[in-house]
């Protein structure tokens, strides 16, 4: 099925020109090699993260992810996938894969841009805030899973605690 578009030619704004003023504010290290490709480093409290943006302007769609190096052996993919669904089951924005070239977590997010002029400052902070306080809080579970210590849904469990009400 085709949908036919009654919008003109894209005019939304690129927003890695926004991030790349939002990660030089921070003094995170980047690198932008093209005008639709931004990397950044930055220092969790677990581990280091590399984020990358990739802008594809035919559909005004940013498309984002957040890696951190914890390589999955082999012989513990299949207990990942299941955390990976435990994990999924709890976010409300983007989702954790596992990266197919080196076998690592990864979160993921594509937004939708088209009909705006662009991104704000905010939802790009706010973007990038999110993925790193869900890596953060999950890291402990990937670890606990992928060295084998513990099971997916017990690696979990132990890894966080969600908060239900106010004390």
């Amino acid at each position: 099925m085709t949908v036919t578009s009654l919008a003109a030619a894209s005019q939304t704004a690129n927003p890695l020109d926004i991030l790349e003023e939002i990660v030089s504010a921070n003094n995170w290290l980047f690198d932008r090699s093209s005008l639709d490709e931004l990397v950044v480093e930055v220092s969790g409290r677990w581990t280091g993260y590399r984020m990358f943006f990739f802008w594809h302007d035919d559909v005004s769609a940013m498309q984002f992810s957040c890696q951190f190096d914890l390589p999955i052996a082999q012989d513990r993919l299949a207990a990942t996938w299941e955390l990976l669904a435990l994990i999924n089951e709890r976010l409300w924005l983007g989702h954790f894969d596992v990266d197919s070239d080196d076998s690592t977590p990864i979160f993921r997010h594509t937004t939708l841009l088209r009909g705006s002029q662009g991104a704000s400052t905010e939802q790009l902070e706010d973007l990038m805030d999110i993925a790193l306080s869900e890596c953060e809080r999950f890291y402990p579970a990937f670890q606990l899973c992928v060295t084998g210590e513990v099971e997916p849904a017990a690696s979990l469990n132990g890894a966080i605690i969600d908060t239900v009400a106010e004390a």
